[in-house]
Order: structure tokens, then C-alpha cells, then sequence
């Protein structure tokens, strides 16, 4: 509520308030700037929603199952989450520096490198994609493991004496089971899409929102606009607007889900 205040202000960083009125919210729909991160993080959330929610499905259906190798396989892809961001960002910086870091150094090999990877606007906004994926992934995995775990195996067992393979346990008994966890796992990712809750540590350290704006998301456009340039009642208003955004969009998906009841009848 008061970012929808401070809207309505010109706001400077001493404490100056100068009464705007809808100054600030129609200066949104006229600033290249703000329609431009509202793309990049369009852009941003239709491909990392999908992707980290399938790839995260496939790695906790893989892993599953009880043993030592799924135990390794567990933990090396759920080791990014216990790693503080700032310091993935540094570490994917340095293995991506062109002509310099290890990712380039590889490709080299095979005639592939010398590519400027967070240099070049076409390729940067792919490659925090692909970050962010590679740092998400465990964390769902581990969700949709639990909740792969939790199904009785007597359903599989029983199953698996009329005949059903392997896709038919899957559609059959599977995924109508972990509707409920493929749901808090689809939420949880489109949160962290449209916010870009994880993002902007990581173009903070590795892109700063460039090249060209390529990778300036909303949520790290808001962020420079108030602490680098000052201007805190326009940051407000985005951030109203963003705000708004978010809870139209968590109604509109409540409401065709159900609140999340499901039926799981075939």
C-alpha cells in the first residue's frame, strides 16, 4: 500500500516530496526502458517456467528410487542451493569470460570458442536462463521426489502385474498423483519468474542488466531506477503496477485450478 503512495510523489533521495499525482504511472507506458525489461522478463519467464519445471520432473523421477547412486545423484544436483548466490554468479562469470574462461577454453577445442557470452545481447539473456535453470533444478527435483515418494508402491505393484509399462505407470498412477506437488512447483517457479527473485543476484554480479538492456529484468529495472538514479516515487509506482500484476495473475491461475483441488479419476 504505501508503494501505491509513493507513487503518487516525486520522491527524491534526501526526503524531498513533491505531489505527482498519475505522473509517474503514466511515465511507465512512455519509457522505452520500463517496456523494455517488461519484454526481457516476458521473454525470461516463458522459457525458464517450462524448462526448470520439466527438467526438475525428470531429475526427481530419476532419482526416486532408494540406492547409493541415487543418493550421489541427489546431492550434486541440489549442492547449487547451499551455495549463496553472489557466489554462483562469480563462478559462472569467470567459466564464461570470453577468450579467458573454462567454458570458452573447451570450446576452443573443437573450433567453437572465442564466444562472448554475456557480451552479446542474443546470447546473455539465454545464458541466465540457463543459470538460473541449472540452479533451480534441485530444489524442485528434491519437491517432486517427495512427492513420488509418498505414493504408495502398492498401486505400482499392482500395476505392474496387469501388465503396465513403464509410460503407463506414469500416466496412469504418476502424474495424477503429483498434481498437487507438480502445482506448488509450477506456483513456486512462476513466482520466481515474473519476480525474478533469484535472477537479479545473478545479473547483478555476471551482466548488471546488459548488454543493451538485454538482461535488465523488471524487478532489477525498479532496483536501478530507485538506488542508482533515485528516484523512488517512480519506482514505487512500477513496483505498485508489478505488484498488482502478480496477485491478477495468482487469482486468474487459483481460479483455473480450483484452488488446487484436483480430481484424479482417469
Amino acid at each position: 500500500m504505501l508503494s501505491v503512495v509513493l507513487g503518487l510523489y516525486n520522491v527524491s533521495g534526501f526526503g524531498g516530496y513533491t505531489f505527482a499525482g498519475l505522473a509517474n504511472y503514466r511515465r511507465m507506458f512512455s519509457d522505452p526502458l520500463f517496456l523494455e525489461s517488461l519484454r526481457v522478463t516476458g521473454t525470461y519467464f516463458v522459457v525458464f517456467v517450462p524448462l526448470v519445471f520439466f527438467v526438475s520432473l525428470g531429475l526427481g523421477l530419476l532419482v526416486a528410487e532408494r540406492g547409493w547412486l541415487s543418493t550421489l545423484a541427489r546431492t550434486l544436483f541440489f549442492m547449487p542451493n547451499v551455495v549463496g548466490l553472489i557466489v554462483i554468479g562469480v563462478i559462472w562469470e569467470y567459466l564464461l569470460t570470453q577468450r579467458q574462461g573454462l567454458i570458452d577454453t573447451l570450446f576452443g577445442g573443437i573450433g567453437l570458442g572465442n564466444v562472448s557470452w554475456l557480451g552479446e545481447p542474443h546470447l546473455a539473456l539465454g545464458v541466465m536462463i540457463f543459470v538460473s535453470v541449472w540452479y533451480s533444478m534441485g530444489l524442485y527435483m528434491v519437491i517432486f521426489m517427495a512427492g513420488v515418494q509418498d505414493i504408495p508402491r502398492e498401486y505400482y505393484e499392482s500395476a505392474r502385474l496387469d501388465g503396465a509399462g513403464r509410460f503407463s505407470l506414469f500416466r496412469s498412477i504418476t502424474w495424477p498423483l503429483l498434481k498437487p506437488t507438480s502445482l506448488f512447483v509450477f506456483l513456486l517457479a512462476c513466482i520466481i519468474g515474473i519476480a525474478g527473485l533469484q535472477s537479479f543476484d545473478l545479473i547483478y554480479i555476471m551482466t548488471a542488466g546488459g548488454p543493451a538492456n538485454a538482461t535488465q529484468l523488471l524487478a532489477y529495472y525498479i532496483y536501478k531506477i530507485a538506488f542508482q538514479y533515485g528516484e523512488l516515487g517512480y519506482a514505487s509506482a512500477m513496483s505498485s503496477v508489478y505488484l498488482a500484476f502478480l496477485l491478477l495473475w495468482s487469482v486468474i491461475f487459483l481460479k483455473a485450478t480450483r484452488g488446487g483441488r484436483f480430481s484424479y479419476a482417469n
